[in-house]
């Protein structure tokens, strides 16, 4: 088994990336960038994997799978979540190898051939949304990345981490699918909830670009204040407040023009009530109330 300990000899260790979409693309090159040796690259468009070897110093591109296995030390499997367990599946691995994955959701247990044939294997999440290439690269500094993983190569995906100007955390195989929910709550949900923001802004005639730009500030002005203030501090709006006749007016409202939206408007404030009473700012009394509230909109 391979067990680098400094940085010199852990930026010695020879890595191939299987996959090279968004994510096998920004670590592969965010890697070499930090003096990485990435050798070589597959991916089921053999264009996309030129692309990415000519991107790197010194790695080539092959069409097949298992030359990336036969080429590197250290393999990242950066395919989509449902080629992962196949292509594990398909490799001849040996011992002394290790065998990573980047998915979310997914534990080690999907690299169970490359264990069973005498590999390490281990889980490298960046804990980061990948909209575009551009864009994610610039987003990875300052990244948390989940990691899964047995020593030494537990260290090695730590060093990782760090080289990349991230932090990490260490999830059992158990934790990871919650951690992915929570993942998909703060991320995706957000953007969901933008759209419905949106939408109700056209109930006025403001159409959905014009909403999303008025809106984009407040959005900006919410995540800074939970950085910089914290929950539940950061919390403002009628709940943070106990402000029970603003929340009847948006019941009322909602009904009448935009009744897709009331159960999600309810079950957000009864999910905010918690937050409101943590800030101190109202009492269980009002809690109760709003509760009440909020309830009746069924």
């Amino acid at each position: 088994m391979y067990n680098f300990g400094s940085d010199r000899e852990l930026k010695m260790l020879k890595l191939g990336f299987i996959g090279a979409g968004t994510v096998g693309t920004i670590l592969s090159v965010k890697l070499s960038s930090k003096g990485y040796q990435v050798v070589s690259v597959s991916s089921q468009s053999q264009t996309s994997a030129i692309n990415l070897a000519q991107a790197i110093s010194s790695c080539r591109a092959f069409n097949n799978n298992q030359d990336v296995a036969d080429t590197a030390e250290l393999i990242f499997i950066t395919t989509p979540d449902d080629a992962i367990a196949p292509v594990a599946s398909q490799i001849r691995w040996h011992n002394g190898q290790s065998v990573v994955h980047c998915s979310g959701a997914d534990s080690t247990d999907i690299l169970e051939p490359a264990r069973k044939s005498g590999a390490q294997v281990g889980v490298f999440h960046p804990l980061q949304t990948f909209a575009s290439g551009i864009q994610a690269i610039e987003n990875i500094p300052g990244s948390t990345f989940a990691l899964e993983a047995e020593e030494p190569l537990l260290n090695t995906l730590k060093e990782m981490a760090n080289a990349l100007d991230g932090n990490w955390v260490e999830l059992k195989a158990g934790d990871k699918v919650i951690y992915h929910a929570a993942a998909v709550i703060a991320c995706n949900y957000i953007v969901t909830l933008a759209k419905l923001a949106g939408d109700l802004w056209q109930t006025f005639n403001v159409s959905p670009h014009q909403a999303t730009q008025a809106l984009l500030p407040l959005l900006r002005g919410t995540i800074n204040n939970i950085d910089t203030v914290g929950i539940p501090r950061c919390l403002t709006g009628p709940i943070a407040r106990g402000d029970t006749g603003t929340v009847k007016k948006h019941l009322k409202a909602l009904q009448e023009k935009a009744p897709a939206i009331l159960s999600t408007y309810r079950e957000l404030g009864l999910q905010t009530i918690p937050i409101a009473l943590a800030k101190g700012k109202i009492n269980q009394d009002k809690a109760e109330e709003l509760e009440a509230i909020l309830k009746q909109a069924d």
